[in-house]
């Protein structure tokens, strides 16, 4: 599957975009705008994800990938 696979699958299940799970990392403090702030754990954010997101761990990881600046949309 490509990462863009695993990002339109998110936005299905979920109904937001990478653009709003970029909005709502930011304001939950995991992102600063140009990666991971500093101290925040994939961990955390892969918690975060599965509990109000209902997200299993491969897609929470692609976000996390995407919010590092690992992967961007289009992969």
């Amino acid at each position: 599957m490509s990462f863009q696979a695993y990002l339109d699958n998110i936005q299905a299940k979920t109904g937001k975009s990478p653009t709003d799970f970029r909005t709502l990392a930011r304001k939950k403090g995991f992102t600063d705008g140009s990666g991971l702030s500093a101290g925040t754990k994939a961990g955390d954010i892969i918690a975060w994800l599965k509990q109000d997101f209902d997200l299993g761990h491969g897609h929470a990881m692609a976000l996390v990938a995407l919010f590092k600046g690992s992967r961007k949309e289009g992969d």
